[in-house]
């Protein structure tokens, strides 16, 4: 997850608290202090960074620590409990019938949202359907009738349009048997006074049960504003940022779901259908500040694992059985979960660990590996060991590789099978896993 300059700020405060001698007054001033400037640079409204981090600094200050907790632990948590307080307790969407209205600015990814919301309902066993309500941007229908594609879903709309309120009625009338009706509206350029007339005789019309705010990561200072006045015309029920992939300071968002009371239900982190995670305010917040987030990584993994061959792969590998076919597999479950960045995020001081440059060459090393291992005949996949010179000259002509990379490749499947052959060699461990396994109690 993105929102760097407000993810840094907040990490380098966890860690001047962790390598601290004692807390004292002192060092909570300097903390708050540095806290303050953060998130006044990631475009946080300073009215909110300065009640928070008074807040902060008098819970600090005056809380003795619960028993069996360190006063670094203790500090550590306050700023986890102000920053969540800032998102409140979280929310979800219901899985019901019911007809959602999407309002926000142009270039909020509002449009690729409703494909994203469309095949999160598709996917949970509802009818879903889209409806092009945006008539002044060019392009606007023809973009939604691709992420209605993309997410399988059915659009009612006209590029040749001019009045979304009418396309709206029709829509409503043609998904009258649907669970889920989408609408996207217009968002122009800014406030205007027409955008807001229309947006509120469109509610009129759809008498919509939400009405969703996609607000993005990287607006700034005007995300507050922004958000309180779309609130103030239609009503804003939750809210979706968008945008959280890329070099989004990320405060502004977060002074945006201040202003409105309204919950963030997802957050946007790509351009792909599937890149939207449910958003739990606890877990975000863990994450920005090094504190990861297992649950998460397990619930990316489970969307993408193939149960079956998980299961078949880990017994291979206890009874000591590994080849490149395995690792082929283990890197394309790997890929599926998502970017080693956002991995790598979900995973307790993870973004600590290893540097940006480092990552890169790693994701672009795994990239390499499976363009080497997809040259390759299913003999010399199933028994690497055995692949010599000639065959190394071939599949590096195959894959259009060097010789080394492909050497490259076969070392560190070698370096896999030595640690793997390490781990089945202990019986009782491997006695134990086996026994899950088929009982069906170790699930992956």
């Amino acid at each position: 997850m993105a929102a760097d300059k407000l993810k840094d700020g907040l990490r380098n405060a966890v860690k001047r608290i962790v390598n601290a001698n004692h807390i004292d007054k002192t060092l909570v001033d300097e903390v708050v202090k540095d806290l303050q400037r953060t998130m006044i640079e990631a475009d946080m409204n300073v009215l909110l960074a300065k009640k928070l981090t008074e807040k902060l600094r008098e819970r600090a200050l005056t809380e003795k620590p619960p028993a069996g907790m360190t006063s670094r632990e203790h500090v550590i948590r306050i700023i986890h409990e102000e920053f969540v307080g800032i998102l409140g307790d979280g929310a979800e969407i219901e899985l019901k019938p019911q007809t959602i209205m999407m309002v926000g600015l142009y270039g909020n990814g509002k449009t690729t949202t409703c494909g994203k919301l469309a095949a999160y309902f598709q996917k949970r066993g509802l009818r879903t359907a889209l409806i092009a309500g945006d008539t002044h941007r060019p392009a606007a229908y023809e973009q939604l009738e691709q992420v209605a594609e993309e997410a399988g879903v059915p659009v009612y709309g006209s590029p040749d349009a001019k009045k979304a309120p009418q396309v709206v009625r029709k829509g409503m009338e043609r998904f009258k048997d649907y669970d889920i009706i989408i609408i996207d509206t217009s968002g122009r350029h800014s406030l205007e006074k027409e955008l807001i007339k229309e947006i509120k005789y469109i509610k009129r019309v759809a008498n919509p049960d939400e009405i969703i705010l996609t607000i993005d990561a990287t607006v700034g200072q005007q995300a507050g504003p922004q958000a309180k006045a779309f609130h103030d015309a239609v009503g804003v029920t939750k809210t979706i940022i968008t945008k959280l992939d890329g070099s989004a300071k990320g405060g502004g968002a977060l002074s945006a779901v201040a202003a409105t009371d309204a919950p963030v239900i997802f957050v946007g982190t790509g351009e792909r259908i599937r890149d939207m995670e449910s958003f739990e305010p606890t877990r975000f917040i863990s994450r920005l500040l090094g504190m990861g987030d297992l649950k998460g990584l397990l619930e990316k993994a489970e969307e993408v694992v193939d149960e079956e061959k998980a299961e078949k792969t880990a017994k291979k590998m206890l009874a000591g059985e590994f080849d490149l076919k395995d690792m082929y597999e283990q890197m394309e479950m790997l890929a599926g979960v998502g970017p080693l960045q956002k991995i790598m995020d979900m995973l307790p001081l993870g973004g600590g660990r290893i540097s940006e440059e480092e990552m890169l060459d790693t994701q672009h090393k795994l990239k390499a590996f499976r363009v080497i291992m997809d040259s390759m005949t299913e003999w010399e996949m199933e028994n690497p060991d055995s692949i010599k010179r000639e065959r190394v000259s071939r599949i590096a002509r195959g894959s259009g590789k060097s010789p080394k990379d492909i050497k490259d490749l076969l070392s560190h499947y070698k370096k896999a099978k030595k640690a793997i052959k390490g781990f089945s060699g202990n019986r009782k461990m491997r006695k134990q896993i086996m026994k899950q396994l088929e009982e069906g109690k170790l699930n992956f």
